[in-house]
Protein backbone atom coordinates (compact mmCIF):
# COMPACT_ATOMS: atom_id res chain seq x y z
CA UNK A 1 0.00 0.00 0.00
CA UNK A 2 2.77 2.49 0.90
CA UNK A 3 5.07 1.37 -2.11
CA UNK A 4 1.55 2.18 -4.63
CA UNK A 5 0.56 5.79 -3.04
CA UNK A 6 4.17 6.83 -2.82
CA UNK A 7 4.91 5.91 -6.44
CA UNK A 8 1.58 7.27 -7.30
CA UNK A 9 1.79 10.87 -5.84
CA UNK A 10 5.38 11.20 -7.26
CA UNK A 11 4.55 10.14 -10.63
CA UNK A 12 1.62 13.05 -10.23
CA UNK A 13 3.99 15.31 -9.25
CA UNK A 14 7.41 14.32 -11.20
CA UNK A 15 5.76 13.75 -14.79
CA UNK A 16 3.09 16.87 -13.93
CA UNK A 17 0.32 14.76 -14.97
CA UNK A 18 -2.05 17.25 -13.18
CA UNK A 19 -1.75 21.36 -13.75
CA UNK A 20 0.40 22.42 -10.24
CA UNK A 21 -3.30 24.25 -9.64
CA UNK A 22 -5.26 21.12 -9.41
CA UNK A 23 -3.26 19.15 -7.34
CA UNK A 24 -4.69 20.34 -3.96
CA UNK A 25 -8.53 20.59 -5.34
CA UNK A 26 -8.11 16.70 -7.41
CA UNK A 27 -9.96 13.95 -5.29
CA UNK A 28 -7.84 11.32 -6.76
CA UNK A 29 -4.96 13.00 -5.15
CA UNK A 30 -5.62 14.41 -2.49
CA UNK A 31 -7.12 11.42 -1.21
CA UNK A 32 -3.93 9.48 -2.17
CA UNK A 33 -1.50 12.48 -0.23
CA UNK A 34 -3.43 12.19 2.80
CA UNK A 35 -3.24 8.35 2.96
CA UNK A 36 0.88 8.48 2.36
CA UNK A 37 0.89 11.00 4.87
CA UNK A 38 -0.75 8.98 7.66
CA UNK A 39 1.78 5.81 6.57
CA UNK A 40 5.06 7.83 6.36
CA UNK A 41 4.22 9.95 9.66
CA UNK A 42 3.31 6.18 11.45
CA UNK A 43 6.30 5.24 9.75
CA UNK A 44 8.39 7.90 11.19
CA UNK A 45 6.88 7.39 15.34
CA UNK A 46 7.29 3.66 14.16
CA UNK A 47 9.50 2.52 11.68
CA UNK A 48 8.41 -0.48 9.57
CA UNK A 49 10.10 0.34 6.15
CA UNK A 50 13.35 1.24 5.23
CA UNK A 51 14.39 4.82 4.30
CA UNK A 52 14.79 3.53 0.38
CA UNK A 53 11.09 2.40 0.48
CA UNK A 54 10.11 6.21 0.08
CA UNK A 55 13.15 7.45 -2.09
CA UNK A 56 12.47 7.69 -5.88
CA UNK A 57 15.43 7.15 -8.44
CA UNK A 58 14.42 10.69 -9.80
CA UNK A 59 14.91 12.73 -7.23
CA UNK A 60 17.91 11.66 -6.15
CA UNK A 61 21.56 13.61 -6.44
CA UNK A 62 21.96 15.99 -9.71
CA UNK A 63 18.70 14.70 -11.30
CA UNK A 64 16.47 16.56 -8.57
CA UNK A 65 19.12 19.35 -8.42
CA UNK A 66 18.85 20.18 -11.82
CA UNK A 67 15.45 19.99 -11.81
CA UNK A 68 15.38 22.76 -8.95
CA UNK A 69 17.84 25.00 -10.56
CA UNK A 70 16.12 25.06 -13.58
CA UNK A 71 12.70 26.19 -11.06
CA UNK A 72 10.97 23.32 -12.58
CA UNK A 73 7.65 23.57 -10.83
CA UNK A 74 7.92 19.27 -10.24
CA UNK A 75 10.54 19.68 -8.26
CA UNK A 76 9.23 22.90 -6.15
CA UNK A 77 6.15 20.88 -5.79
CA UNK A 78 7.94 17.51 -4.40
CA UNK A 79 9.63 19.46 -1.85
CA UNK A 80 5.73 20.92 -0.88
CA UNK A 81 3.92 17.37 -1.13
CA UNK A 82 6.58 14.81 -0.63
CA UNK A 83 9.74 15.75 0.23
CA UNK A 84 10.33 12.25 1.89
CA UNK A 85 11.20 11.04 -1.69
CA UNK A 86 14.15 12.72 -2.31
CA UNK A 87 17.04 11.39 0.37
CA UNK A 88 17.59 12.72 3.47
CA UNK A 89 21.21 13.54 2.70
CA UNK A 90 20.52 15.41 -0.67
CA UNK A 91 17.38 17.65 1.55
CA UNK A 92 20.25 18.62 4.05
CA UNK A 93 22.46 19.96 1.74
CA UNK A 94 19.72 21.81 0.68
CA UNK A 95 18.74 23.04 3.44
CA UNK A 96 22.31 23.96 4.26
CA UNK A 97 22.50 25.77 0.71
CA UNK A 98 19.18 28.19 1.51
CA UNK A 99 21.30 29.30 4.56
CA UNK A 100 24.19 29.73 2.56
CA UNK A 101 22.45 31.82 0.49
CA UNK A 102 20.94 33.73 3.01
CA UNK A 103 23.90 34.06 5.22
CA UNK A 104 25.37 35.64 2.08
CA UNK A 105 23.23 39.00 2.87
CA UNK A 106 23.52 38.96 6.69
CA UNK A 107 27.17 38.10 6.85
CA UNK A 108 28.93 39.96 4.47
CA UNK A 109 32.34 41.44 5.36
CA UNK A 110 31.18 44.67 5.18
CA UNK A 111 28.86 44.50 7.82
CA UNK A 112 30.08 45.20 11.33
CA UNK A 113 29.49 42.44 14.23
CA UNK A 114 27.41 42.70 16.73
CA UNK A 115 29.18 42.74 20.21
CA UNK A 116 27.30 41.23 23.73
CA UNK A 117 29.09 41.14 27.01
CA UNK A 118 28.18 38.51 29.09
CA UNK A 119 29.25 37.97 32.94
CA UNK A 120 29.65 33.85 32.93
CA UNK A 121 28.09 33.72 36.44
CA UNK A 122 24.82 35.60 34.93
CA UNK A 123 24.81 34.16 31.44
CA UNK A 124 21.01 33.23 30.37
CA UNK A 125 20.31 36.79 32.28
CA UNK A 126 22.97 38.89 29.94
CA UNK A 127 22.33 36.79 26.97
CA UNK A 128 18.39 36.81 27.21
CA UNK A 129 19.00 40.85 27.36
CA UNK A 130 21.38 41.55 24.99
CA UNK A 131 19.69 38.60 22.35
CA UNK A 132 15.98 39.89 22.94
CA UNK A 133 16.81 43.33 21.73
CA UNK A 134 18.08 42.23 18.57
CA UNK A 135 15.90 41.78 15.66
CA UNK A 136 16.12 38.48 13.40
CA UNK A 137 18.11 39.91 10.43
CA UNK A 138 20.55 41.21 13.35
CA UNK A 139 20.95 37.35 15.03
CA UNK A 140 21.31 35.71 11.79
CA UNK A 141 24.55 38.13 11.32
CA UNK A 142 28.02 37.59 12.72
CA UNK A 143 27.71 38.00 17.00
CA UNK A 144 30.78 37.84 19.07
CA UNK A 145 30.39 37.68 22.30
CA UNK A 146 33.03 38.78 25.33
CA UNK A 147 33.01 36.80 28.24
CA UNK A 148 33.69 38.25 32.10
CA UNK A 149 34.71 36.12 34.33
CA UNK A 150 34.43 35.57 38.36
CA UNK A 151 36.59 38.16 38.99
CA UNK A 152 35.32 41.06 36.56
CA UNK A 153 37.77 40.40 33.83
CA UNK A 154 36.97 40.27 30.42
CA UNK A 155 38.20 36.88 28.61
CA UNK A 156 40.52 36.47 25.91
CA UNK A 157 38.97 35.33 22.68
CA UNK A 158 36.64 37.84 21.73
CA UNK A 159 37.03 37.45 18.14
CA UNK A 160 37.10 34.13 17.72
CA UNK A 161 33.89 31.65 16.45
CA UNK A 162 34.55 29.52 18.91
CA UNK A 163 33.31 31.79 22.02
CA UNK A 164 30.16 32.63 20.50
CA UNK A 165 29.58 28.54 19.94
CA UNK A 166 30.66 28.13 23.54
CA UNK A 167 28.22 31.27 24.75
CA UNK A 168 25.28 28.85 22.85
CA UNK A 169 26.04 26.03 24.29
CA UNK A 170 26.21 26.56 28.00
CA UNK A 171 23.25 29.22 27.17
CA UNK A 172 21.08 25.99 25.93
CA UNK A 173 22.31 23.54 28.50
CA UNK A 174 21.36 25.86 31.37
CA UNK A 175 17.58 27.00 30.02
CA UNK A 176 17.04 23.48 29.13
CA UNK A 177 17.25 22.36 32.90
CA UNK A 178 13.92 20.87 34.74
CA UNK A 179 14.93 22.66 37.18
CA UNK A 180 14.38 26.03 35.63
CA UNK A 181 11.06 25.65 34.75
CA UNK A 182 10.94 26.40 31.45
CA UNK A 183 10.66 22.91 30.32
CA UNK A 184 10.00 19.48 31.55
CA UNK A 185 11.02 16.10 30.05
CA UNK A 186 9.23 13.03 29.83
CA UNK A 187 9.64 9.39 31.37
CA UNK A 188 12.53 8.42 28.00
CA UNK A 189 14.45 12.36 29.58
CA UNK A 190 12.60 13.92 26.01
CA UNK A 191 12.34 17.82 26.29
CA UNK A 192 8.94 19.74 25.84
CA UNK A 193 7.50 23.03 27.32
CA UNK A 194 6.57 23.19 31.20
CA UNK A 195 2.65 24.22 31.89
CA UNK A 196 4.33 25.30 34.77
CA UNK A 197 6.60 27.86 33.49
CA UNK A 198 4.70 30.69 34.59
CA UNK A 199 6.97 30.27 37.79
CA UNK A 200 9.26 32.14 35.94
CA UNK A 201 9.10 35.99 35.67
CA UNK A 202 8.67 36.87 31.81
CA UNK A 203 8.20 33.05 31.27
CA UNK A 204 6.94 33.34 28.09
CA UNK A 205 9.68 36.22 26.69
CA UNK A 206 12.50 33.50 28.18
CA UNK A 207 10.72 30.57 26.05
CA UNK A 208 11.36 32.89 22.92
CA UNK A 209 14.64 33.24 23.57
CA UNK A 210 15.26 29.84 23.98
CA UNK A 211 13.48 29.08 20.70
CA UNK A 212 15.38 32.27 18.61
CA UNK A 213 18.75 30.72 20.35
CA UNK A 214 17.93 26.81 19.45
CA UNK A 215 17.03 28.37 15.88
CA UNK A 216 20.50 29.94 16.14
CA UNK A 217 22.57 26.63 16.52
CA UNK A 218 20.68 24.68 13.78
CA UNK A 219 21.41 28.26 11.18
CA UNK A 220 25.41 28.14 12.56
CA UNK A 221 24.81 24.23 11.60
CA UNK A 222 26.09 23.72 15.80
CA UNK A 223 24.50 20.64 16.95
CA UNK A 224 23.55 20.40 20.56
CA UNK A 225 22.40 17.86 22.93
CA UNK A 226 19.12 18.79 23.29
CA UNK A 227 16.68 15.75 22.52
CA UNK A 228 13.03 17.26 22.31
CA UNK A 229 9.87 14.89 22.61
CA UNK A 230 8.39 13.94 19.38
CA UNK A 231 5.34 15.56 19.58
CA UNK A 232 7.34 18.97 20.43
CA UNK A 233 8.59 18.78 16.96
CA UNK A 234 5.74 18.18 15.11
CA UNK A 235 4.17 21.47 16.50
CA UNK A 236 7.56 23.13 15.46
CA UNK A 237 6.90 21.77 11.84
CA UNK A 238 2.94 22.95 12.69
CA UNK A 239 2.02 19.58 11.64
CA UNK A 240 -0.73 20.75 14.12
CA UNK A 241 -2.00 22.93 11.69
CA UNK A 242 -1.00 22.26 8.03
CA UNK A 243 -1.13 18.36 8.49
CA UNK A 244 -5.03 17.74 7.82
CA UNK A 245 -4.27 13.99 9.00
CA UNK A 246 -2.44 15.38 12.20
CA UNK A 247 -3.77 13.26 15.56
CA UNK A 248 -2.65 14.68 18.96
CA UNK A 249 -3.52 10.60 20.19
CA UNK A 250 -1.09 9.18 17.86
CA UNK A 251 1.90 11.79 19.11
CA UNK A 252 0.52 11.14 22.76
CA UNK A 253 3.09 7.87 23.35
CA UNK A 254 6.21 10.17 22.75
CA UNK A 255 4.74 12.44 25.63
CA UNK A 256 3.08 10.20 28.54
CA UNK A 257 3.47 6.72 27.48
CA UNK A 258 1.36 5.67 30.82
CA UNK A 259 -1.96 8.09 29.80
CA UNK A 260 -1.47 6.70 25.82
CA UNK A 261 -2.01 2.60 27.08
CA UNK A 262 -4.86 3.74 29.90
CA UNK A 263 -6.67 5.91 26.92
CA UNK A 264 -6.02 3.09 24.32
CA UNK A 265 -7.26 0.56 27.12
CA UNK A 266 -10.23 2.97 27.27
CA UNK A 267 -10.66 2.62 23.45
CA UNK A 268 -11.22 -1.15 23.44
CA UNK A 269 -12.96 -1.22 27.24
CA UNK A 270 -15.18 -4.19 26.26
CA UNK A 271 -17.60 -3.67 28.95
CA UNK A 272 -19.92 -0.25 29.28
CA UNK A 273 -17.73 2.60 29.56
CA UNK A 274 -20.46 4.55 31.57
CA UNK A 275 -19.53 2.44 34.22
CA UNK A 276 -16.05 3.87 35.16
CA UNK A 277 -17.49 7.00 35.92
CA UNK A 278 -15.75 9.20 33.35
CA UNK A 279 -16.62 13.34 33.11
CA UNK A 280 -15.20 15.10 30.35
CA UNK A 281 -12.75 16.68 32.42
CA UNK A 282 -8.92 16.81 33.09
CA UNK A 283 -7.19 17.07 36.64
CA UNK A 284 -3.62 18.54 36.49
CA UNK A 285 -1.30 18.72 39.19
CA UNK A 286 0.26 22.31 39.38
CA UNK A 287 2.71 22.66 41.84
CA UNK A 288 1.12 20.90 44.55
CA UNK A 289 -2.18 21.87 43.90
CA UNK A 290 -5.35 19.85 41.40
CA UNK A 291 -6.57 21.84 39.36
CA UNK A 292 -9.71 20.21 37.00
CA UNK A 293 -9.83 21.62 33.39
CA UNK A 294 -13.34 21.25 31.64
CA UNK A 295 -13.04 19.22 27.61
CA UNK A 296 -14.99 21.34 25.98
CA UNK A 297 -17.88 23.20 27.26
CA UNK A 298 -19.36 21.69 30.10
CA UNK A 299 -16.97 19.19 30.58
CA UNK A 300 -18.13 18.41 34.37
CA UNK A 301 -21.45 17.57 33.58
CA UNK A 302 -20.73 15.70 30.65
CA UNK A 303 -20.06 12.15 31.25
CA UNK A 304 -18.22 9.48 28.83
CA UNK A 305 -20.03 7.38 27.04
CA UNK A 306 -19.57 4.22 24.49
CA UNK A 307 -21.13 6.84 21.71
CA UNK A 308 -18.48 9.69 22.73
CA UNK A 309 -15.59 7.88 24.39
CA UNK A 310 -13.25 8.34 21.36
CA UNK A 311 -14.09 12.13 21.36
CA UNK A 312 -12.90 12.23 25.41
CA UNK A 313 -9.86 10.25 24.58
CA UNK A 314 -8.72 13.11 21.50
CA UNK A 315 -9.75 16.00 24.02
CA UNK A 316 -7.36 14.48 26.78
CA UNK A 317 -4.75 14.15 24.07
CA UNK A 318 -5.12 17.54 22.89
CA UNK A 319 -5.32 19.20 26.01
CA UNK A 320 -2.19 17.25 27.52
CA UNK A 321 -0.17 18.68 24.52
CA UNK A 322 -1.72 21.31 23.30
CA UNK A 323 -4.01 23.49 25.40
CA UNK A 324 -1.94 23.10 28.60
CA UNK A 325 1.29 24.55 27.05
CA UNK A 326 -0.40 26.58 23.91
CA UNK A 327 0.95 29.77 25.23
CA UNK A 328 4.70 28.06 25.51
CA UNK A 329 4.38 26.06 22.28
CA UNK A 330 3.70 30.01 20.21
CA UNK A 331 6.62 31.52 21.95
CA UNK A 332 8.91 28.96 21.52
CA UNK A 333 8.00 28.31 17.69
CA UNK A 334 7.63 31.80 16.84
CA UNK A 335 11.42 32.67 18.06
CA UNK A 336 12.55 29.63 16.44
CA UNK A 337 10.84 30.39 12.74
CA UNK A 338 12.07 33.72 13.45
CA UNK A 339 15.40 32.67 12.40
CA UNK A 340 14.78 28.89 10.42
CA UNK A 341 12.63 29.75 7.90
CA UNK A 342 9.34 27.24 8.59
CA UNK A 343 9.47 26.58 4.56
CA UNK A 344 12.76 25.19 4.84
CA UNK A 345 12.53 22.81 8.10
CA UNK A 346 8.87 21.91 6.51
CA UNK A 347 10.81 19.24 4.08
CA UNK A 348 11.84 17.18 6.78
CA UNK A 349 9.83 14.49 9.20
CA UNK A 350 10.36 15.10 13.31
CA UNK A 351 13.05 12.59 13.56
CA UNK A 352 14.54 14.52 10.73
CA UNK A 353 14.52 17.69 12.54
CA UNK A 354 16.17 16.64 15.92
CA UNK A 355 19.32 15.00 13.87
CA UNK A 356 19.23 18.93 12.19
CA UNK A 357 19.52 20.05 15.84
CA UNK A 358 21.49 16.78 17.63
CA UNK A 359 23.50 15.57 14.69
CA UNK A 360 23.75 11.84 13.38
CA UNK A 361 22.56 9.03 15.53
CA UNK A 362 24.89 6.90 12.98
CA UNK A 363 27.88 5.36 14.20
CA UNK A 364 30.76 8.40 14.35
CA UNK A 365 33.33 7.45 11.28
CA UNK A 366 36.65 7.63 12.81
CA UNK A 367 38.18 7.96 9.30
CA UNK A 368 36.29 10.68 8.39
CA UNK A 369 36.75 12.72 11.60
CA UNK A 370 40.54 11.70 11.21
CA UNK A 371 40.57 12.96 7.44
CA UNK A 372 39.20 16.10 8.46
CA UNK A 373 41.32 16.48 11.87
CA UNK A 374 43.61 19.67 12.43
CA UNK A 375 46.67 19.04 14.25
CA UNK A 376 48.92 21.68 16.56
CA UNK A 377 51.85 22.05 18.54
CA UNK A 378 54.29 19.40 16.94
CA UNK A 379 51.37 16.91 16.44
CA UNK A 380 50.73 15.76 12.92
CA UNK A 381 48.86 12.67 11.18
CA UNK A 382 52.11 10.64 11.25
CA UNK A 383 53.16 11.28 14.95
CA UNK A 384 53.25 8.03 17.42
CA UNK A 385 50.88 9.84 19.98
CA UNK A 386 48.23 10.88 17.00
CA UNK A 387 48.58 7.04 16.04
CA UNK A 388 48.08 5.53 19.26
CA UNK A 389 44.74 7.93 19.58
CA UNK A 390 43.38 6.74 16.71
CA UNK A 391 44.22 3.29 17.29
CA UNK A 392 42.77 3.25 20.90
CA UNK A 393 39.48 5.01 19.78
CA UNK A 394 38.80 2.26 16.63
CA UNK A 395 40.42 -0.87 18.74
CA UNK A 396 40.17 -0.21 22.23
CA UNK A 397 36.88 2.07 22.89
CA UNK A 398 33.27 0.95 22.65
CA UNK A 399 30.88 2.51 20.50
CA UNK A 400 29.09 4.59 23.79
CA UNK A 401 32.86 5.33 24.93
CA UNK A 402 33.50 7.18 21.13
CA UNK A 403 30.57 8.73 21.48
CA UNK A 404 31.51 10.39 24.97
CA UNK A 405 35.15 10.99 23.45
CA UNK A 406 33.28 13.06 21.01
CA UNK A 407 31.62 14.79 23.57
CA UNK A 408 34.45 15.41 25.60
CA UNK A 409 35.80 17.31 22.49
CA UNK A 410 32.77 18.79 20.50
CA UNK A 411 30.13 19.31 23.41
CA UNK A 412 27.84 16.82 21.36
CA UNK A 413 27.80 12.68 21.18
CA UNK A 414 26.57 12.85 17.51
CA UNK A 415 28.77 13.91 14.20
CA UNK A 416 27.17 16.39 12.43
CA UNK A 417 24.51 15.35 9.73
CA UNK A 418 27.16 15.86 6.98
CA UNK A 419 30.15 14.54 7.72
CA UNK A 420 33.02 16.01 10.21
CA UNK A 421 33.97 18.19 7.24
CA UNK A 422 31.02 20.30 8.31
CA UNK A 423 32.08 20.79 11.74
CA UNK A 424 33.22 24.32 12.60
CA UNK A 425 35.32 24.89 14.02
CA UNK A 426 37.16 21.71 12.51
CA UNK A 427 37.93 18.83 15.24
CA UNK A 428 41.86 19.99 16.54
CA UNK A 429 44.33 18.18 18.05
CA UNK A 430 46.91 20.36 19.95
CA UNK A 431 50.20 18.78 21.94
CA UNK A 432 50.42 19.83 25.23
CA UNK A 433 53.79 18.95 26.99
CA UNK A 434 53.61 21.59 30.12
CA UNK A 435 50.85 23.21 32.79
CA UNK A 436 48.03 24.86 31.01
CA UNK A 437 49.72 27.87 32.94
CA UNK A 438 52.81 27.68 31.11
CA UNK A 439 51.08 27.16 27.28
CA UNK A 440 52.06 29.51 24.94
CA UNK A 441 50.47 27.59 21.78
CA UNK A 442 52.78 26.58 18.90
CA UNK A 443 56.05 27.16 19.05
CA UNK A 444 58.70 26.33 16.64
CA UNK A 445 60.30 24.32 19.44
CA UNK A 446 57.24 22.45 19.79
CA UNK A 447 57.14 21.62 16.19
CA UNK A 448 60.78 20.34 16.48
CA UNK A 449 59.98 18.10 19.06
CA UNK A 450 56.71 17.10 17.73
CA UNK A 451 58.04 15.76 14.69
CA UNK A 452 60.92 13.97 15.97
CA UNK A 453 59.41 12.94 19.72
CA UNK A 454 62.16 14.25 21.66
CA UNK A 455 62.80 16.54 24.36
CA UNK A 456 59.33 15.89 26.10
CA UNK A 457 58.80 17.74 29.06
CA UNK A 458 58.65 15.67 32.55
CA UNK A 459 55.12 15.20 34.33
CA UNK A 460 53.14 14.99 31.12
CA UNK A 461 51.99 11.24 32.13
CA UNK A 462 50.40 11.95 35.11
CA UNK A 463 47.99 15.19 33.02
CA UNK A 464 45.25 14.01 31.75
CA UNK A 465 43.41 15.13 28.35
CA UNK A 466 41.58 18.72 27.84
CA UNK A 467 39.40 20.03 25.77
CA UNK A 468 38.30 23.09 24.43
CA UNK A 469 34.31 22.46 23.34
CA UNK A 470 33.82 25.69 21.73
CA UNK A 471 36.97 25.28 19.59
CA UNK A 472 36.55 21.70 18.95
CA UNK A 473 39.67 21.44 20.03
CA UNK A 474 41.48 18.37 22.23
CA UNK A 475 44.60 19.24 23.98
CA UNK A 476 46.62 15.56 24.11
CA UNK A 477 49.82 15.00 26.39
CA UNK A 478 52.64 13.80 24.46
CA UNK A 479 52.96 10.90 26.94
CA UNK A 480 55.62 7.73 26.44
CA UNK A 481 53.14 5.23 25.69
CA UNK A 482 50.05 4.09 24.26
CA UNK A 483 48.70 1.92 27.42
CA UNK A 484 48.95 5.61 29.23
CA UNK A 485 47.49 7.58 26.55
CA UNK A 486 44.51 4.62 26.56
CA UNK A 487 44.10 5.07 30.65
CA UNK A 488 44.03 8.86 30.99
CA UNK A 489 41.41 9.27 27.44
CA UNK A 490 39.13 6.86 29.22
CA UNK A 491 39.23 8.33 32.62
CA UNK A 492 38.84 12.35 30.86
CA UNK A 493 35.91 11.01 29.05
CA UNK A 494 34.05 9.55 31.90
CA UNK A 495 34.88 12.24 34.54
CA UNK A 496 31.98 14.53 33.27
CA UNK A 497 34.77 17.16 33.95
CA UNK A 498 34.86 17.96 30.31
CA UNK A 499 36.19 21.02 29.69
CA UNK A 500 40.20 21.84 30.67
CA UNK A 501 39.84 19.34 33.32
CA UNK A 502 43.41 19.00 34.18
Amino acid sequence: MAKFLNELVFRIIWDELMPVGQLKMDPLFTTAHRLLQLLYQRNSRRRFAPDEHWIMNEAKGSSFFNELKEKRSNAQQLLTYAPHCIPHHDRVKLFRQWIKEERATHQDASVTPILITVQRKRIVEDGYQHISQLTPEELKGVIRVRFINAEGVAEAGIDQDGVFKEFLEETIKRVFDPNLHLFKTTVDNRIYPSPTSNVQDNHLELISFVGRVLGKAVYEGIVVDVPLANFFLSHILRFHTVNPVFSYFDELASFDADLYRNLSTLKRYPGDVAELGLNFTCDEDRLGQIISHDLGADGGDREVTEENKILYIHYMAHFRMHQQIKDQLKAFIQGFLSIVKPEWVAIFSPPELQKLISGDSQSIDLRDLRKHTSYYGGFHSSHRVVGWLWDVLEKDFTEEERGLFLKFVTSCSKPPLLGFAYLDPPFSIRCVEVGEDQDSGDTLGSVFRGFFTIGKKKGTTGRLPTSSTCFNLLKLPNYPKKSILREKLRYAIRSNSGFELS
